[in-house]
């Protein structure tokens, strides 16, 4: 924990003094490790690749940028949502609070049934749920803007609020594998038949992972959309699904280091890139074509699994080579 702490923590501190046009490139690495965290609380340890997880995110970020828009701009731009809806408002902390509940709260109710599959069954199902998801926010008026877009959501997710989420979310996940429970979901990934003839059962371990994984998603969530100040269904769907993925299997699916590193690494490559397609001089111009950066994001991912299908961390958690060599002559 210590060394992806301290590494979010300097990005945190770098960021601090970039320009104002560039402190959001840094926020949004720090809003991506929160979000590829939480997706490692239940790939990384499971083994079971879910394409959900930003659905959880989603509904986070619905409740929190919804309950936390002023009334007065809720009347005019949310006409149909439910009363209790648009006639309320709550402050930052409590929006946290509620996007983490009601993530996962939805993850609880879908994993009951979900958490019960496995390999591409598993993918495919929660891939499903992340288009219901999708479609109701999109077309249901009664519970946000349906196609269209909230704004005037207020933008708390600065530097501070980012870093410290983000240290919240992997703090978290840092308690939950080294639980009891923790090891045990990680035993069911290494062997599922042998955990279960030590009388581990698969489906509590599984569905308790992605019940936290889904609860993070959605402060996650909540943390992307005060970073932004606005909400669409479209934000959370399939580019950043695709994204956040990309950046946990670049780091290394099975360790909290490798979903930090990754989410660090593929978020400062796709802003760069991001600004390259709009012209960007760095001793000489460079002038990408549009989407150039789901293409170059799409190779590494591809390059990575074919030349080190652990990650770039290989998998490991971060440990300095003098705690490497200290252990080594440890007597057994």
């Amino acid at each position: 924990m210590l060394g992806p702490a301290a590494l979010v923590v300097l990005v945190g501190i770098v960021g601090s003094f970039a320009s104002t046009s560039n402190a959001i490139y840094f926020q949004t690495a720090l809003v991506s490790v929160a979000i590829v965290v939480a997706l490692y609380v239940f790939v990384g340890n499971s083994g079971v690749l879910s394409f959900g997880q930003l659905s959880f995110a989603a509904v986070g970020a619905y409740a929190a940028g919804i309950m936390s828009a002023p009334v007065d701009s809720k009347t005019g731009t949310l006409p149909d949502v439910f009363p209790i809806l648009r006639e309320h408002t709550i402050g930052n902390v409590p929006s946290f609070l509620l996007a983490t509940a009601v993530g996962g709260a939805y993850a609880l109710v879908a994993g009951i049934a979900l958490m019960r599959l496995s390999g591409l069954s598993a993918g495919i199902a929660t891939f499903a749920v992340l288009e219901i998801t999708h479609n109701i926010l999109h077309e249901w008026t009664k519970i946000g803007p349906g196609a269209g877009v909230i704004s005037a959501i207020p933008e708390t997710t600065g530097l501070l609020q980012a870093t410290v989420g983000a240290l919240v979310v992997m703090a978290v996940a840092f308690a939950y594998q080294r639980s009891r429970i923790g090891r045990q979901l990680r035993a069911t990934r290494e062997d599922a038949s042998a955990a279960q003839a030590v009388g581990i059962s698969v489906h509590r371990q599984r569905l308790w992972a992605f019940t936290i994984s889904g609860a993070l998603s959605g402060f996650a969530g909540a943390l992307y959309v005060h970073q932004i100040g606005s909400l669409s269904a479209d934000q959370l769907y399939l580019e950043l699904t695709f994204l956040s993925l990309a950046m946990l299997v670049v780091g290394g699916v099975t360790s909290l280091w490798g979903a930090v590193v990754g989410a660090l690494a593929v978020s400062g490559l796709d802003s760069f890139l991001g600004q390259a397609e709009s012209g960007v001089h760095v001793g000489f111009s460079i002038d990408l074509p549009t989407g150039t950066r789901l293409v170059v994001v799409s190779l590494a991912m591809a390059l990575v699994l074919i030349l080190r299908p652990t990650g770039i961390t290989g998998g490991r958690e971060f440990s300095p080579a003098w705690l490497t060599r200290r252990r080594a002559k440890e007597p057994a």
